[in-house]
């Protein structure tokens, strides 16, 4: 399983559902599990994006059907990054430098 990092912003028509139904913010993290996908962190945000939200999902192809999924519905919008374990990082880093 990978790590993804979640950044979100609700679109007027987001804004508009949270304030009417606040719960809803905890429902989408019960639609991330019915597709394979862990929340193991979830934060609300000031600044240019709302929430953040740490994943667990098993590949991309889940991330991104998930992604459109929620994006498709014109409530929010997401900026997707994977997370690498700087252990990982260091390791792939020390490993191309012996390939050389």
């Amino acid at each position: 399983m990978s790590v993804y990092i979640l950044l979100s912003k609700l679109t007027t028509e987001g804004r508009k559902t949270i304030k009417e139904r606040p719960g809803r913010i905890k429902e989408v993290a019960v639609e991330f599990e019915s597709l394979g996908v862990k929340v193991l962190e979830q934060y609300a945000t000031l600044g240019p994006y709302d929430f953040l939200t740490v994943i667990e999902a098993p590949d991309n192809e889940t991330v991104s059907e998930l992604s459109v999924d929620l994006c498709s519905r014109g409530t929010i919008e997401i900026m997707t990054l994977a997370a690498i374990p700087v252990d990982s990082y260091v390791s792939a880093l020390r490993s191309t430098k012996k390939a050389k």
